[in-house]
């Protein structure tokens, strides 16, 4: 039985479970489990990771750990009991542990590993804390340890900043906020700014001294030289080497380690240095032989210096080696650093040896201890310290020294005799007054133990000599009196015994016989000359004599100045203990000496300060004496005194002795009846301040009040122990008197030179302290009243004088920090104060950092949930006084900078979050009661009003992302949580009384702004949290952004009609909050919509504005990365849900269709985008999003956008051609006008014109760069005849230049013909754009099909390559899977007459192999029926499938979908003669390159003939005869009759081909290979003998002329179409962009703004058989366009969902059917397509008789057009590919005959024969028989590509209108035709445009032609007899069209367009 548990309730994981038992809850190693129940050896609980999933575990598994429940029952919470910080370390180091693994995926390899090491760091100091034997002050180092650790880890992954007090994580909701605003600013101010170290440290550490001859030991000393003051400033660190130069005592560091302490700031500085003196120990001479001598000297070897600054980087210098110099004259050693130092180059040299000195030097920051910490290995392994000179910067008090300093200077000594000068060596010893040598008190330098006696150096033969060396002599206080220091002088010999010889002394007494000790100075020592054997162990033999020649006894003062030796030392004294001042020493024995009290009081000023704290407790004690002494006479004297020694201690020096005067006044103080006459002068000072001129004393006295109150507090406390409390009431009066003074001072206002203000400054800044002392003997609420009446006397006007404004701040402020404050009842009296100057301050908006500091604390002392009614009273008075002021304040400091208030707004910074972080502590302190009382404060609505929107603005002030550092998340909650308690108190105000009759739009917006801005908060959205800081953020707040949106809901359901003003304008925000992924919140705010779609049927009928505001804002936050396919289901399902029952629904179904396909596209784009690399899924879902915006939406703005985003991924891709193609669809939007544009996108503000050029010359150069030259060279005509318009023939130049460039490349450069790739995308996790669809992809150069399919592999990596080419099933489709189809496919061009056609270079032949290609074709052979073994090809079938495309290719995108698939099985004979029509045409192919020389090698021409006359593989054509000739098969399929012919004309074909081409081979081929060529003779009459062929015509010969196309013809009606001599027909060249199937977008659609502007083009039909003369017909325009688009372009959407206008089905169909012109058989090198009985049956209808034939001028196919109303626009693309009955593609829809001209090279008219008909039977118009010398067309010259389309349409002026160029029968006569003036030129009444205006600037490259061009082959000169008249040039035909004008018929009026919104992109 399941017992629920009651002390079990958490624990953790041990031993991971698999929870393979009935409702085992699965349980890793580390997890926590809070457990609900037990059974039986069983637990039953959850993981707190994941407490949604409860379940059994074993409880071996766990190990329990003590927590206390929290809520008990069924939403119980347990916490556990360890430590906190143990807590938060656990769960920081489980959400590192994810991230830490991230980490090595991100390839963060530094901080993973750094990251790794403090983890293990912080589990080791874990494991310390819970063994727990730690110490109390361990435990707190390593909880600091522990804590730096985690904040450095949060910091480097971008976690949250962790509060924390004393170590442990803060409860915000326990703690005010303004209290956690300042833990939070704490540690965010610590990490961003490290705290300077006052105190720094040098580590010097001896390494060894390189020399090339040492041989002797040496000394080496360091210490720091301050250049600047040209004096030592630390004491010496001494260390000896040995002969080597290496350390004496290695293994003891503190001999060779030494740190100098206690550095300020100031000693880090350049002019500070480090002087290493190096002194040698051996002969007097460094070159002196060894036995010369036998004793030791001291001798100057050489110094080193280095300037401190260069150790300032920070960087350890090991191994530093310091230069060693020496100076030139030994007289000059005691400053050789300071010559080094100037670098006086002359006084020294580097050393003889050339030595250095390895040393390594380290500069250490921070106080003493914390190097200790810090660097607790060098202190471990021992280092000596070496101090500054005398105290450092802070004395301590304990601190015990007593430290002579002595510096030998220098001595003048007389010759002796002796003819040269001595060598002096100086002996110092310390002798006490029993005349013993004191042991071990002279220290040379730390490093180095005292020693008894001291031996100066020797300078060599110097009277005069100067030493300089400083020495340390720390003799203790007990022996200093009595005791002198002796000076021995001895001459050194240089003899072979070296004797020292004794020849005088000096001595010095340390203290003189007053008790004073010796004077700190310099002191003139006299000489006292002895004997070589005097015994100086007697003291008192000289110690009567004088000793100093400034102190001179008068009895042998003769005697003395006779001497002239003399020696000069140096002392200083560093004592805590002895003094050298003798007024200090009169003061303290004021008892011998009562006459000298006063003139002792008036000197204590001027002894220094150091003096007096040496001897504080013994000066007070004194001073109190004195005063119980005479109070009367000594009273005022010993108060100044008192107050000069309070201040000392306010020096920063001094600071740390106001313990040592706080522990004297507890402990040692004894004037009881001092407070009497404390307070009494005290007042007397006060009473005097407003009459008093100079008011410097009375200030020390204002400055000195606080301890002068402890004194009388102490005093007065004293007087009641003994008296049991006597004259209490006295004592009450005394100081309410005192204080009535100074409240009388304090209200006097300043008249004159402001003094007294500074007096009041100087009270106030000190009067707080005083709290602390009156409530030792007065009750809190006296006192209150006491400092309330004293603050109220302040005079409450803000005065010009500032400084005392700020004091008076400063005073409150520390009122409220003092102990008075913290008393409920003293602070309920206070706070009108406090708040009253509040209030003054920030209604100014002065001193806004003090008003903020003050004001937090007092929020900090009023604690969260705090109900005590005192409390509630205060928030009662803090609301009435500060809430308005606060909100206006914080409006004030976020407001935008004005210019002037620069510097005020860095103040500003500082305080925002202080000033936020206390309205946050008033809202969330205020109850409903305090609610209700302030909005009923309000008298009218308009206050109201103003109030709440204040608040809102405020708010969202608080909202915004940088109120708050970036990892303050916990703040942010906090701040979100009073802002949402907030908002639901005010909302029921605003629905109260804004509504209705009293509705106010501003402030229902305001709220709703707020709200809106309020959830999209980043710190709110939950998904980004770890799971952990997701738990604990709902378990404290819950999810407050589905609060604040059901808030939301509420109050719009209250807006009643009034909804009406926030729609379209709150569609955007309310979007935006639904896409967020928050379930609830999207159930709470999608309904809304409905609700709009409603109010807006209502208004208006319609809801155009919803769906428009949807669609625009959809795009910007769906790129933003909001939304997923979750959100567009939910979507779809509510608002479909939701209009079931409306009368809209029909409409409103079709706007929530729209939205969501919308959003499809948008999240297919945003997934494709993420991924790295440009591929074609991106490049697909742009083309698929852009097609989406113009089709069905209809948003220029949008599709334009997208063109640029194809254009750039495709410039990314480097996809040239497709880049070209795409931004020629903006090109098509805009016309050649001077229409301004505003600046969009990349494009500056220009014009129209300006901006089409540039789009022009971008879109030649990506042509140029796709090797797409054709295409090119059409644009540069456009916009070369744009330039010729205006006459600016510099860019025309240019232009022509460029263009004949293009046609130099199409000749001379290579092109590779891509290959085509049928793709299908099957399943259903492909993207929407693909799913289910087949496409044909252009390969990229050199890419076959295996490259291909990898390619695409890559792309999808998850799909399944199929392996076959069938159609898949349904199962394939709904699949959750990838599947992916690829095979080859072959290209059909749309054109034939180019690749037809003889003598036309290959260069230009392959582009229109592989360019504007709609069709495509797959062929796949099978056998059906039985397979005949001897002759297979009686079953051979080929199913063909042809796929026709939304767009040709290229286009936009390398790949487009299939619109239509059409499957055809061809039977055995129609193969066969396919494959003979193929070899055919192979066969003349070669034959022909052959004959005209373009093949260099015969070798193919050899290998096509050997193949078919001797067909070894398959047999032949004689296979052919055999299946298909024989009688069973010609009974057995009647029906094939024709095409059983079609095949014998075919084979006939061939033999008389065969024979043309041996022919012609015999000609060229080589001679060895003339057997082979006899072989294939000898064969090829055995092949005719088996056709039955006799001879052929005696007539054929091998030449050009009489054979153009390279085969005789037999009969000219009988024969094949592809043996017709097609090299006499004239097939004009057409414009590569000009074809009916190119492949761009009609400029359509977009605007269905109609345009009657007639289109002036002529064309012809696809067929080469027939030509069409195209009429006008009225157009529909696109994005307003004025101009007539073809309608051969395809768009991607059906037609039915579009929203353009399009004719009825009815007249669609009249009007294809009356175009009809059959497509050209599209004829590939491999598979020609064999034409059709169905087809060719069509052809005769067209010709024959179905259309009139009224005009003699025209031939039977020029009038079959009838003229129809065709609606051209992007829909009609697919109607233009609208197939017959036979399965092939109708001709397009063709523009019928202009009747005006827009460009006279347009309409030169060609005379060209039309060819024969392709059918073998006959067409109703018979074939024209063409002369043999009628090879060049005439009618090429006029058709060159040119301009299409009116000049003034600027949308589809590149179009595809002109389906082609000029071509037929129409105007026959040759002379040129005289246009009317079209809509581009104006008549003679109408002036060129632009006449004036020089166009932009073209850039262009400029090329130089290397060689002449020959003109192109179809170019060439015709030898026509009657030639047709040359087309006029451009401006004769310009002239043309003005005289001819008139003649011609106007057109009707040309409506005029509406203004298009283009024109401002």
């Amino acid at each position: 039985m399941w017992i629920p548990t009651e002390h079990e309730k958490y624990g953790v994981v041990i031993a991971s479970f698999r929870g393979t038992v009935p409702y085992g809850l699965s349980l890793e190693i580390g997890d926590t489990v809070q457990i609900l129940e037990k059974c039986d050896g069983w637990y039953r609980g959850f993981a707190l990771k994941n407490p949604n999933i409860k379940g059994i575990f074993p409880s071996s598994y766990v190990h329990l750990k003590n927590a206390y429940v929290k809520n008990k029952g069924q939403f119980e919470m347990v916490i556990p009991t360890e430590d906190s910080v143990i807590t938060e370390m656990t769960s920081t180091l489980r959400d590192w542990g994810t991230m830490w693994k991230q980490l090595y995926v991100r390839n963060e390899g530094d901080l993973f590993h750094r990251l790794w090491h403090i983890m293990n760091e912080i589990l080791d100091l874990r494991r310390q804390v819970l063994v727990g034997h730690l110490t109390h002050d361990r435990m707190k180092d390593v909880k600091r340890h522990i804590t730096a650790r985690l904040d450095w880890g949060n910091e480097q992954l971008g976690l949250d900043l962790v509060p924390r007090k004393e170590y442990a994580m803060v409860d915000p909701e326990d703690i005010s906020i303004t209290e956690l605003y300042r833990l939070m600013e704490h540690r965010h101010r610590k990490k961003d700014t490290p705290v300077q170290a006052s105190s720094h440290h040098l580590f010097v550490q001896m390494k060894s001294l390189m020399c090339s001859n040492l041989g002797e030991e040496l000394e080496v000393i360091f210490s720091l030289f301050d250049s600047k003051e040209n004096r030592p400033i630390s004491e010496r660190f001494f260390l000896r080497l040995n002969r080597n130069g290496l350390p004496k005592a290695p293994d003891k560091p503190e001999r060779h380690c030494s740190l100098f302490v206690d550095l300020g700031s100031s000693e880090l500085r350049r002019d500070i240095y480090i002087t290493v003196h190096i002194i040698r120990i051996g002969r007097m001479g460094a070159g002196e032989k060894k036995n010369a001598c036998s004793v030791q000297y001291r001798r100057p070897f050489g110094c080193a210096v280095l300037s401190i600054a260069d150790l300032l980087t920070g960087e350890t210098k090991d191994d530093l080696i310091l230069k060693v110099y020496m100076c030139n004259t030994e007289s000059e050693w005691y400053q050789i650093h300071e010559n080094i130092i100037k670098k006086l180059n002359a006084r020294y040299n580097l050393t003889g040896s050339n030595a250095g000195l390895a040393v390594s030097l380290q500069l250490l920051h921070g106080d003493i201890e914390q190097i200790r910490r810090e660097y607790s290995s060098v202190f471990s392994h021992g280092v000596s310290i070496t101090r500054k000179l005398g105290f450092s910067n802070i004395i301590m008090p304990g601190e015990m020294r007593n430290d002579l300093y002595i510096t030998i200077e220098r001595g003048e000594f007389e010759k002796g005799g002796k003819s040269v000068a001595r060598n002096v060596e100086v002996t110092m010893f310390i002798v006490e007054s029993s005349g013993q040598t004191l042991k071990d008190f002279i220290s040379f330098g730390s490093g180095e133990p005292p020693a008894s006696e001291y031996h100066s150096f020797v300078l060599y033969h110097n009277n005069s000599p100067r030493w300089s060396e400083l020495l340390k002599l720390p003799i203790p206080v007990d022996k200093f009196r009595g005791a002198h220091i002796r000076f021995e002088f001895r001459h050194c010999s240089t003899k072979e015994k070296g004797e020292k010889k004794l020849f005088g002394f000096s001595f010095v007494p340390l203290m003189q016989e007053d008790g004073r000790t010796l004077p700190d100075g310099t002191h003139e020592l006299i000489v006292h000359k002895c004997e070589e054997n005097t015994n100086l162990q007697d003291t008192t033999r000289y110690l009567k004599l004088p000793f100093s020649k400034g102190i001179l006894l008068g009895t042998n003062n003769q005697a003395m100045k006779a001497t002239k030796e003399s020696f000069w030392i140096t002392s200083f004294l560093c004592s805590t203990k002895l003094t050298q001042n003798g007024d200090m020493l009169d003061l303290l024995k004021w008892r011998t000496h009562p006459d000298k009290i006063t003139g002792c009081l008036s000197k204590l000023k001027e002894i220094d300060g150091s003096e007096i704290v040496k001897f504080l407790q013994d000066t007070l004690d004194t001073l109190f004496g004195i005063l119980d002494e005479n109070s009367q006479k000594y009273g005022s004297k010993v108060f100044d005194s008192l107050v000069h020694i309070i201040n000392l201690l306010q020096d920063s020096k001094f600071h740390h002795f106001k313990p040592v005067m706080d522990t004297y006044i507890e402990s040692h103080f004894a004037g009881a009846l001092a407070y009497r006459d404390l307070i009494k002068v005290l007042k007397w000072y006060v009473d005097r301040i407003t009459e008093a001129e100079r008011q410097e004393h009375i200030q020390e006295v204002l400055k000195a009040q606080e301890y002068i109150f402890k004194y009388i507090v102490q005093s007065r406390r004293l007087f009641s122990l003994a008296t049991g409390g006597q004259n209490e009431e006295e004592f009450r009066c005394c100081i309410q008197e005192l204080l009535m003074s100074v409240r009388f001072f304090l209200s006097q206002e300043s008249k004159g030179s402001g003094a007294l203000s500074q007096s009041q400054a100087v009270f106030l800044s000190s009067f707080p302290a005083v709290y602390s002392e009156l409530l030792k003997l007065f009750d809190v609420r006296e006192v209150a009243n006491l400092v309330q009446d004293t603050l109220g006397s302040l005079p409450t006007i803000i005065h010009v004088d500032d400084a005392l404004q700020a004091v008076k701040l400063q005073c409150i402020g520390k009122t409220v920090e003092s102990q008075l404050y913290t008393n409920p009842d003293s602070r309920y009296i206070l706070l009108p104060v406090v708040l009253h100057h509040l209030h003054m301050h920030l209604q100014e908006q002065k001193h806004l950092i003090m008003c903020a500091r003050i004001l937090s604390n007092v929020f900090c002392l009023i604690k969260k949930n705090s109900s005590e009614k005192s409390v509630l009273e205060e928030i009662d008075v803090i609301v009435a006084s500060l809430l308005d002021i606060l909100l206006r304040t914080i409006l004030e400091i976020t407001s935008p900078p004005q210019p002037s208030g620069s510097t005020m707004r860095l103040q500003f910074q500082d305080v925002t979050g202080e000033f936020v972080a206390c309205l946050l502590s008033l809202l969330r302190q205020m109850t409903d009661r305090h609610y209700q009382q302030l909005l009923d404060s309000f008298n009218t609505k308009e206050e109201l009003r103003d109030f709440l929107l204040q608040v809102f603005t405020v708010f969202r002030i608080l909202i915004r992302p940088e109120m708050f550092p970036k990892d303050w998340t916990v703040m942010r909650l906090v701040a979100n949580n009073v802002i949402i308690t907030t908002v639901l108190y005010l909302s029921d105000a605003l629905r109260k009384n804004f509504l209705n009759e009293n509705f106010d739009y501003k402030i229902w917006d305001s709220y709703f702004y707020l709200a809106v801005i309020f959830i999209n908060q980043l710190c709110l959205q939950l998904e980004m949290f770890t799971p952990s800081k997701k738990k604990k953020v709902l378990e404290k707040y819950g999810d407050m952004r589905v609060t604040m949106g059901c808030e939301i809901f509420s109050m719009w359901q209250n807006l009643g009609e009034h909804k009406l003003h926030f729609i379209p304008a709150l569609i955007g925000p309310f979007l935006e909050v639904t896409l967020i992924p928050q379930p609830d919140l999207r159930n709470v705010m999608i309904p809304i919509f409905h609700d709009m779609m409603d109010w807006e049927q209502r208004r208006s009928g319609n809801f155009k504005q919803v769906e428009a505001k949807l669609i625009d804002k959809l795009d910007s936050l769906m790129s933003e990365g909001k939304g997923d396919e979750t959100y567009r289901e939910l979507f779809n399902s509510i608002l479909l849900k939701k209009i079931e029952r409306e009368t809209w629904r029909e409409s409103g179904v079709s706007l929530i269709a729209t939205v969501t396909r919308l959003m499809e596209r948008l999240l297919d784009y945003r997934d494709c985008m993420k991924m790295g690399e440009v591929d074609g899924k991106k490049i697909g879902c742009t083309v698929s999003l852009l097609n989406f915006y113009k089709t069905e939406l209809n948003k220029e703005e949008m599709y334009i956008r997208y063109i640029h985003k194809l254009y750039d991924l495709h410039l990314k891709a480097q996809n040239f051609t497709e880049a070209a193609y795409t931004l020629l669809l903006y090109d098509e939007l805009l016309e050649w006008s001077d229409r301004p544009l505003r600046e969009f996108l990349t494009y500056p503000m220009q014009t129209e014109w300006q901006r089409k050029e540039h789009l022009h010359l971008t879109i030649i150069q990506n042509f140029d760069r796709g090797k797409c030259w054709e295409n090119g060279i059409i644009l540069c005509q456009k916009i070369a005849e744009q330039y010729e318009s205006y006459y600016d023939y510099r860019n025309l130049s240019k232009m022509r230049m460029m263009e004949a460039s293009l046609y130099d490349k199409i000749m001379d450069q290579q092109r590779l013909e891509p290959e085509f790739f049928r793709v299908g995308f099957y399943g259903k996790k492909f993207p929407f754009f693909l799913r289910n669809k087949e496409f044909v992809c252009r390969g990229h150069d050199y890419e076959r099909l295996e490259a291909f399919q990898q390619r695409m592999l890559n792309e999808f990596p998850h799909a399944i390559a199929m392996q076959h080419a069938n159609q898949p099933d349904e199962t394939i489709f709904q699949a959750e899977a990838q599947y992916l189809q690829i095979y080859a496919v072959t290209p059909i061009p749309e054109s034939q007459e180019v690749l037809q056609r003889e003598g036309v270079p290959d260069n230009i032949k392959s582009f229109y192999k592989v360019n504007h290609i709609w069709k495509f074709r797959y062929d796949r052979p099978f056998h059906k029926g039985t397979k005949d073994k001897e002759n297979e090809f009686k079953s051979l079938w080929v199913e063909r499938t042809s796929l026709y495309l939304v767009q040709s290719l290229p286009g936009i995108s390398r790949w487009f979908e299939v619109e239509k698939r059409e499957v055809v099985e061809m039977s055995p004979l129609e193969n066969a003669i396919e494959v003979l029509e193929n070899k055919n045409q192979q066969l003349k192919t070669l034959i022909s390159q052959c004959q005209t020389r373009q093949m260099q090698n015969i070798n193919p021409l050899t290998m096509c003939l050997n193949g078919v006359i001797d067909a070894a593989v398959n047999g032949g054509v004689s296979r052919y005869q055999e299946a298909f000739f024989v009688k069973e098969y010609i009974l057995s399929h009647p029906e094939d009759g024709e095409k059983i012919a079609r095949l014998r004309e075919l084979m006939l074909e061939q033999a008389q081909i065969l024979e043309f081409g041996l022919a012609v081979h015999e000609k060229f081929v080589p001679q060895d290979m003339r057997p082979l060529h006899k072989k294939l003779v000898d064969q090829f009459f055995v092949m005719k003998s088996s056709l039955g062929i006799q001879e052929f015509s005696a007539c054929i010969q091998a030449s050009p002329v009489h054979f153009p196309n390279g085969s005789p013809r037999v009969c000219r009606n009988s024969a094949p179409a592809s043996m017709s001599p097609d090299g006499t027909r004239v097939i004009p060249r057409r414009s590569p962009l000009s074809y009916p199937a190119v492949n761009r977008y009609s400029s359509s659609s977009l605007s269905s703004q109609a345009s009657a502007e007639v289109s002036n083009i002529t064309g012809q039909s696809e067929s080469s058989d027939e030509v069409f003369n195209m009429q006008p017909s009225p157009s529909t325009s696109s994005l307003s366009s004025t101009h007539s688009a073809s309608p051969n372009v395809t768009s991607s959407a059906p037609s039915s969902a579009r929203a353009s206008p399009l004719l009825s089905d009815k007249h669609k169909h009249s009007r294809e059917n009356s175009c009809l012109s059959p497509r050209e058989r599209p004829c590939s090198a491999i598979y020609p397509t064999p034409v059709e009985p169905s087809q060719r049956l069509l052809f005769n209808h067209i010709g024959d008789g179905a259309l009139p034939r009224s005009d003699p001028n025209l031939s039977a196919p020029e009038k079959a057009v009838n003229p129809t109303p065709s609606s051209w626009s992007l829909d009609s693309g697919k109607e233009a590919k609208n197939m017959s009955d036979s399965g092939k593609l109708i001709s397009p829809p063709v523009p019928p005959r202009p009747t005006q001209t827009a460009s006279p090279a347009r309409h030169t008219t060609s005379v060209s024969p039309s060819p024969a008909g392709r059918s073998p039977l006959k067409g109703s118009v018979p074939p024209f028989t063409p002369s043999p010398v009628e090879y060049h067309s005439p009618g090429l010259i006029s058709n060159s590509p040119v301009l299409s389309g009116s000049y003034s349409s600027g949308i589809s002026s590149l179009s595809r209108c002109s389906t082609s160029e000029t071509s037929g029968f129409e105007n026959q006569v040759h002379e040129p035709s005289a246009p009317a003036p079209g809509p581009g030129y104006g008549g003679p009444e109408e002036p060129v445009r632009r006449e004036s205006k020089t166009p932009p600037p073209y850039s262009v490259y400029e090329r130089t032609l290397r060689r002449p061009v020959p003109l192109p082959h179809s170019l060439s000169i015709p030898v026509a007899a009657e030639p047709p008249a040359l087309p006029p040039k451009p401006l004769a035909a310009r002239a043309g069209h003005l005289e001819n004008g008139p003649r011609r018929t106007e057109p009707g009026p040309r409506p005029r367009p509406l203004p298009r919104k283009v024109s401002q992109l």
